[in-house]
């Protein structure tokens, strides 16, 4: 029986308690989501660059 009620108090919260976004709030936070993931795989692709020049360099040397 605990079950049941937890199901039930769970749906009465997802349907009256909890506040959904917009689909233009929902939009707006995936575009940022998908620049702020660009910009992120930007900085790792221009550390692994510098990385791989940077090692080149130096067993370049031996």
């Amino acid at each position: 029986m605990k079950i049941v009620e937890n199901i039930k108090a769970s749906y009465t919260e997802l349907v009256h308690k909890v506040s959904w976004p917009t689909r233009k709030e929902l939009a707006n936070s995936a575009v940022l989501v998908m620049v702020a993931s660009l910009i992120l795989a930007l900085v790792v692709w221009f550390m692994d660059f510098c990385f791989e020049h940077l090692m080149t360099f130096i067993y370049g040397l031996f």
